[in-house]
Order: structure tokens, then C-alpha cells, then sequence
């Protein structure tokens, strides 16, 4: 297939760009012909051809038409192939971010400072799959001087397979927690599973950028070239100075004390902005650029944010959840110590066998605060209430139905659940 991929990349080369879904803009582009679990690729290749794609990579001879339709044995790997190649031939730097919580975090908050001195690019989204890791590469151009590649798995052997493709010189794993059990089994398989980049990082001789704070990471990294940070060790420390309504942090460098000011809520975001710094740091970022860089960032895609209605305020934490980011996100929000609060928690997804034990654990740690209005959210956290005490809702349809018919004025709401539960939908309630 290494020929097959020498001519691919010669007609990618011409098209400078990819693209694997005819809803969107196709012209001029290679378009994979990418097949899943419910739907056949190949049976797209003619649409994407007629709305003006360049070539349609396909794996069934029986749809090629044309010298327009490429055959190739497997769409998916062509794809993989032909992107581990441009990475290649590229030979810029390359840094990849994983972790259970806050890689989409550290990696945003990583390009705003890199891109301020470096011409670079950043996985979109969280495009951090077998498919979107691929993608993010092939949008390398010429002048791209470093990559940031988020990588994303729920199964072991999925983030060895991505540094395969990627060859990353630099890494951060953000943290080793409790997400997507469901596919790795056991805690013991998420560590396995997010220690495979360092492991690539070890055999090709790159460098891990390490929370110093974190005994788990400090240990797979031992041996390692690496670049360490923390609130109380590291090369580059911090301190939280404020959390309320936004976090301040200081960082330490070579008798240097800079001080921040961030647009970030909650104290669980310290060290996604001090792994930013440390990023910044080692390209060689100015720290007048970092902390810049940093005060001028803005949280979205239901992360973090913080919103105002015409009645309430609200902390919009809906993006993702699991057991460790949900009670961080508790925690944080009883240090804001709010008038008015009211908890929206929904379900955490992907935790297979523990998912009852962890649901039930949430709710005991709500039911140690002084927290009155609290809704969980989810048939999970639905199986486990015990009392009268809060309110539970089996979908986030009938939450809204609730609020709106009992609506909430001059409130602070806390809004966190994982993606699959849409609490983000609940904002037009509220």
C-alpha cells in the first residue's frame, strides 16, 4: 500500500485538503469515503464528486465509476497512512495532550499562548479519535511550525495507536481518573491506557510536560525527559491566589513572580492553566505573551462558561462528566459560596459496572453540604435516591418541564453533566 500512499499524497499535495462528510464543504478536496456501524461510505463517493471533491477514496470496486473514484483496500487506514505520512514529511513538533479531565481545556488554553509567537495548529473541537487525529494532521501546512493533537481513547491500546500515527516529540497527560471505565475495565486500564504516550515519549526519546503535584504521573514518568509543574513542586509552580468569580493565579520562574488574571471558573481549572504555562514555557513563549495570552481566553463550548439570563446566573459545565470532574466542580462551587444556589447534576456516562457506586457517591457528597435546591438529572442518578431531600428527574426533558413551571429567580446554578444528558439545553429554562 506504500505506493498507493505516495500517489495519494501526491494528489493531496495539489488539493491541500480533506474532508469525510458531503453536508459539508467538499470542494476541491480528497474526499474518504469513510464507512461506520449504520451506513456505507462508498455510497456517498458519487455526491461528494458531483459537489466538486477532487477524488473519492473508496474500498468497493464496485462504486468506482471513473479515474475520479480511488480504490484503496481500507478507506479508514488510507486515511491514517496517508496522515502519519504528511506528519513525516512535515518534521515540525508535535505535541500531543490526553488525559480523564481537562484535555480539551489545556489544549485550547495551549494554542492561545503558543499561537501568540508560533505559527501552529490545534486539533478542532474534540476531533481526538482514530478519525480526528488523523485530520488534524493533514491540516499541517508549510508554514505550521508546531502541531497540538489532542488524543482521546476509551479502550487500552487506542493512544499507542494514535502516537503511531502522530510520532509526537512532547506530551501531557493532564490527569488519571475515572472516565470511560466502561471500556478499560477497571481503573487499572485507564492508567495503562493514558500512560501509553509517555510510553512512546520514553522509546523516541521526547519530553513529558508533568504535574509535579500528581504522584501517579510523577512515578510513569520517572526516567523521562521532562518538564514539570505544580502548585507546590515543579520548575514552574503557581499558587491560586483567587477562585471567585474567576480564578488568579501566580507562577514562579527564576525568581520571577507574575501574576494572572484568568476569564476561568473553578479552582479544577489551576492546573489546565498552569500545564498552559508550562507549554508556553518551553517553546520559549515570552511571559509577558503568556500571561496575555491567558487573561484574554475565553471559555466556550459549554465549558466552564459562565451566563447570565434575564433571572439567574449560570455556571455551564455541561460538556462532559465523570466521577472526578463532577466532584471537583461540587467542591468548587460550595468554595464560591453563592446566594441562591441550585445544583443540576446529570448522569455520568461510560462507567460500566461501578456507574451505581459512583452515582450514589455524588449524591453523598452533595448531601454533606448545606445544599437544599438540588436536581440530579438521569436514569443513573435516578436508580440511586433514597430520599426526599433533593429532586430527581429520569431525563433532561422533564427537568425542563419542572423549571418551567416552577421557574427560578436571582439564582447561581450549576449546570454539569456529561454530553449525552444535553443539560445545556436546560439554559432556555432558566
Amino acid at each position: 500500500m506504500e505506493k498507493q500512499i505516495q500517489n495519494l499524497y501526491h494528489q493531496f499535495l495539489a488539493c491541500q485538503k480533506v474532508s469525510i462528510d458531503t453536508r459539508k464543504d467538499v470542494h476541491d478536496s480528497l474526499f474518504f469515503a469513510l464507512s461506520g456501524d449504520n451506513f456505507n461510505g462508498n455510497e456517498f463517493a458519487e455526491t461528494a464528486l458531483q459537489k466538486g471533491a477532487a477524488f473519492a477514496i473508496i474500498d468497493d470496486a464496485s462504486f468506482k465509476k471513473s479515474e475520479k473514484y480511488l480504490l484503496v483496500p481500507d478507506v479508514l487506514t488510507a486515511l491514517q497512512q496517508l496522515a502519519a505520512h504528511h506528519r513525516e514529511k512535515t518534521g515540525i513538533h508535535v505535541l500531543a495532550i490526553t488525559g480523564s479531565n481537562g484535555k480539551t481545556t489545556t489544549k485550547e488554553l495551549a494554542a492561545a499562548v503558543l499561537q501568540s509567537e508560533k505559527k501552529i495548529i490545534a486539533t478542532e473541537g474534540n476531533l481526538n479519535n482514530h478519525i480526528g487525529v488523523p485530520l488534524t494532521l493533514l491540516s499541517i501546512k508549510e508554514e505550521t511550525e508546531i502541531a497540538i493533537v489532542e488524543m482521546g481513547a476509551n479502550h487500552i491500546g487506542e493512544i499507542a495507536a494514535l502516537c503511531e500515527i502522530a510520532q509526537p516529540n512532547s506530551g501531557i497527560i493532564t490527569n488519571i481518573g475515572k472516565a470511560h471505565l466502561e471500556g478499560f475495565g477497571s481503573f487499572e486500564g485507564v492508567v495503562k491506557a493514558k500512560s501509553e504516550l509517555f510510553a512512546f515519549l520514553r522509546k523516541a526519546n521526547g519530553k513529558a510536560l508533568v504535574n509535579a503535584d500528581d504522584e501517579l504521573l510523577m512515578e510513569l514518568s520517572t526516567g523521562m525527559k521532562r518538564f514539570t509543574y505544580g502548585r507546590n513542586a515543579g520548575e514552574v509552580h503557581g499558587r491560586l491566589m483567587e477562585t471567585h468569580p474567576f480564578i488568579k493565579l501566580q507562577w514562579h520562574l527564576e525568581n520571577k513572580n507574575l501574576l494572572c488574571d484568568t476569564k476561568m471558573y473553578g479552582s479544577y481549572n489551576f492546573n489546565n492553566l498552569m500545564a498552559a504555562v508550562a507549554v508556553g514555557l518551553l517553546f520559549g513563549i515570552s511571559s509577558k505573551n503568556i500571561k496575555q495570552s491567558i487573561t484574554n481566553y475565553i471559555p466556550n463550548n459549554n465549558r466552564s462558561q459562565q451566563l447570565k439570563t434575564e433571572k439567574n446566573k449560570i455556571i455551564l459545565d455541561a460538556y462532559n462528566a465523570n466521577p472526578v470532574s463532577l466532584s471537583e466542580a461540587i467542591k468548587s462551587f460550595v468554595a464560591f459560596k453563592p446566594e441562591n444556589p441550585w445544583l443540576i447534576l446529570g448522569d455520568m456516562f461510560e462507567l460500566g459496572n461501578d456507574s451505581p457506586a459512583e452515582h450514589k457517591r455524588i449524591i453523598r457528597q452533595v448531601e454533606e453540604t448545606s445544599f437544599g435546591n438540588v436536581i440530579f438529572v438521569g436514569k443513573d442518578f435516578y436508580q440511586q435516591q433514597e430520599s426526599d431531600r433533593f429532586l430527581f428527574f429520569e431525563s433532561t426533558e422533564q427537568t425542563g418541564e419542572f423549571l418551567r413551571k416552577n421557574p427560578l429567580e436571582n439564582a447561581n446554578v450549576l449546570l454539569k453533566g456529561s454530553r449525552g444528558m444535553h443539560l445545556e439545553t436546560l439554559v432556555k429554562d432558566l
